[in-house]
């Protein structure tokens, strides 16, 4: 014979039973018997509704789940003999990507005998480094790994200045007037 201590529906507690009382208890209330802690001396259990207990717990956890901060990672790929406007362009990419708050891979893609100049694509990421320094930080250094050499950046929790391409494009479409 197994005691349990019971705790009833309003949360009072009625002691320390029998697990056969507790069960006659909890079917006469038409109620279940829910064990809540098992590892307690005895273990304790509560009369309660165990449809709706699943029910608020997994309402909690939604909502636990929808509270949680996801990172998205996205990656913007570059060529190391970009022009300059396809930088800008991807660049500004990267920007928005981390003004809404997700990580950002940016990768060099090396074709061929292009990876003998690597430098020219650690050039870019550092460029792009200095270009995201207000607003994002460096997760993981520039590393190369097989034919793509690439980084990791993450959003500032606070920004240290305004992007640096956003504020160019719209300077650029502001009406000029003559």
């Amino acid at each position: 014979m197994r005691q349990v201590r019971v705790i009833s529906e309003d949360g009072q507690q009625l002691g320390i039973m029998l697990t056969e009382e507790a069960q006659d208890a909890a079917r006469q209330a038409g109620l279940d018997l829910i064990e809540v802690s098992p590892n307690a001396q005895p273990p304790v259990c509560k009369i309660g509704d165990y449809g709706r207990l699943k029910y608020e717990q997994s309402k909690k956890d939604k909502d636990a789940r929808r509270k949680q901060k996801n990172w998205e990672l996205k990656e913007v790929k570059l060529r190391p003999k970009i022009e300059t406007h396809d930088y800008e362009t991807k660049a500004r990419m990267a920007e928005r990507l981390l003004m809404d708050g997700g990580k950002v891979k940016v990768t060099i893609m090396f074709r061929g005998r292009e990876i003998t100049y690597a430098n020219f694509g650690r050039r870019l990421l550092d460029r792009m480094v200095v270009d995201m320094a207000p607003i994002a930080t460096v997760e993981r250094e520039p590393r190369l790994e097989g034919k793509n050499m690439f980084m990791i950046l993450a959003p500032r929790a606070v920004p240290t200045g305004p992007p640096k391409f956003s504020s160019l494009s719209a300077k650029l479409k502001e009406p000029t007037s003559a």
